[in-house]
């Protein structure tokens, strides 16, 4: 496949949804159930401070502090999901040794977790024990087993499987592959059948190169690196990210990929579209465990009834958490909104936009097939009459955009001693709104001009106009537009208010 047989890429970044569609979404995660097979381990953590360098040897002496252990490989997943108070069932196998009890122990410890694992005799139970100096990781040493496990054992655990399915119907189903026996090929290919045959989403952290063991899965979650090892191909630009994805899903027949790609971020190409989501971290410590917050989150919100697209977004928000941390760590959900309330500000400022940037936010969002409203206003002194009908805007299409009359516009609409909050101002409380997607000020007396240039399918004014009277109203249905008048919220208006305020 050449970048000629490529459809053009939607370059969607965070603005593709509204934070409001993610506020809601996280509140309705605790509701939702994941089903989870795969590869458990146990990570330890041997936590100390370097001092001094060995006289034995050119390496540093590690004066050990603490040492702690945790649900590592699927179990980091099952971590994530039960901070996020997602009901998981666990399908895994241990070793009949000390690793395998403790394991076993963690699982149980934790909440909404049923978990179902396969004992199996004589095999090591994975262990990796990092050493960490602070924040900096100096040694990691693995104890495992990978041959594939075979059998009755691989039957019990196709079996668990089957039943877990079973008992939560439609639930989505997490194959979390770390190349250490639970996923064989019979294993794979029995669960990714069994699956789509009921329309259950199939979520895969996928391992090597490949990628065939896999066909017919709804969604891989690659890394940038395990993408190129997987296709053969380059994956350093954009455009080399999207062909690899599109490979995979052409050559596999899955749905979708998401891919990891570190610093800069992650992008999600299925067979409608392209998203690139920038990184989310301010500071990156451990990236250890993140693609499990991925996958955790993204089947999480899928079983929270979630389309894909925002599905990523919100583990995009999630991953740029987790490698803020040190260790396999997880992204509880009070975190997830601090962290969106604290974006709402910064998007802010990215809905402010130019004439020539809002033509352009308009051509992609009419790619995505959204229908574009407009409604325009001074907005000094923002009340609740303004607040009623800009929701009502936003109700009756995908995308709004406002039109502001900028300080000279308002000047010569209003007087001398108006406005009382200056344009930047103005602009920056609309562009805070959920409901506004993006404000453009303009400098005439009418929007004519940005009506011309948007065209929108929807103009908005309130009810104290009538049709005839509203700016634009018969350039709107010109072109197959509609005119909506927005029910008037009685008994706010900015002059009153100014009245009222004066001595």
């Amino acid at each position: 496949m050449t970048s000629a047989d490529q459809p053009p890429p939607t370059d969607e970044t965070e603005s593709m949804t509204d934070a409001a569609d993610l506020f809601s979404l996280l509140s309705r995660l605790p509701d939702a159930k994941v089903i989870c097979v795969g590869d458990l381990m146990l990570d330890q953590y041997v936590e100390g401070r370097v001092d001094r360098v060995s006289p034995e040897a050119p390496i540093p002496i590690l004066e050990v502090t603490r040492e702690i252990a945790m649900l590592g490989g699927v179990g980091n997943v099952l971590r994530n999901l039960s901070a996020l108070g997602v009901g998981t069932e666990l399908v895994g196998a241990i070793g009949v040794d000390r690793a395998g009890r403790e394991l076993a122990k963690l699982v149980a410890a934790e909440p909404g977790v049923t978990p179902h694992l396969v004992s199996i005799a004589g095999r090591q139970t994975s262990i990796k024990t990092r050493f960490m100096a602070g924040s900096q990781q100096l040694l990691r040493a693995d104890r495992e087993s990978v041959d594939e496990i075979v059998d009755e054992d691989s039957q019990s655990l196709l079996n668990d499987a089957m039943a877990a399915m079973a008992g939560a119907p439609g639930a989505p189903l997490v194959l979390s592959d770390y190349g250490k026996g639970v996923l064989g090929d019979g294993v794979l290919a029995a669960l990714i059948a069994a699956a789509r045959a009921e329309d259950r989403p199939v979520v895969i952290d996928p391992k090597g190169r490949d990628y065939a063991r896999y066909r017919g899965a709804t969604l891989l979650t690659p890394n940038r690196h395990e993408l190129s090892l997987a296709t053969g191909l380059p994956t350093e630009t954009d455009e080399e990210v999207v062909l690899a994805c599109r490979t995979l899903i052409t050559d596999i027949d899955v749905s979708a990929v998401l891919a990891t790609r570190s610093e800069r971020g992650m992008s999600l190409v299925d067979r409608h579209g392209i998203y690139h989501l920038p990184a989310r971290a301010r500071e990156v410590f451990d990236v250890s465990g993140a693609g499990d917050t991925v996958v955790s989150i993204v089947a999480a919100a899928l079983a929270a009834g979630a389309p894909l697209p925002l599905a990523a977004r919100l583990a995009n928000v999630g991953a740029g958490l987790v490698v803020g941390k040190v260790g396999t760590a997880v992204a509880h959900p009070a975190e997830i909104l601090t962290a969106l309330h604290a974006s709402n500000f910064m998007d802010a400022e990215a809905k402010i936009a130019t004439r020539e940037t809002m033509q352009d936010r308009a051509e992609t969002w009419r790619r995505q097939g959204w229908r574009i409203g407009f409604t325009n206003g001074c907005f000094d002194l923002l009340h609740p009459g303004h607040i009623s009908l800009l929701n009502q805007a936003k109700a009756a299409c995908d995308r709004l955009v406002v039109g502001l009359n900028s300080d000279s516009s308002v000047k010569g609409l209003k007087g001398d001693d108006r406005p009382i909050q200056a344009e930047t101002s103005r602009a920056a409380v609309l562009a805070s709104l959920a409901s506004v997607d993006m404000v453009v000020i303009f400098p005439e007396e009418t929007p004519m001009a940005l009506l011309e240039t948007l065209r929108p399918e929807l103009l908005v004014k309130g009810a104290d106009y009538t049709v005839d009277q509203v700016v634009g109203a018969e350039e709107v249905t010109s072109w197959g537009g509609k005119v909506m008048l927005a029910d008037i919220l009685t008994g706010h208006s900015t002059t009153d208010t100014i009245r009222r305020m004066a001595p």
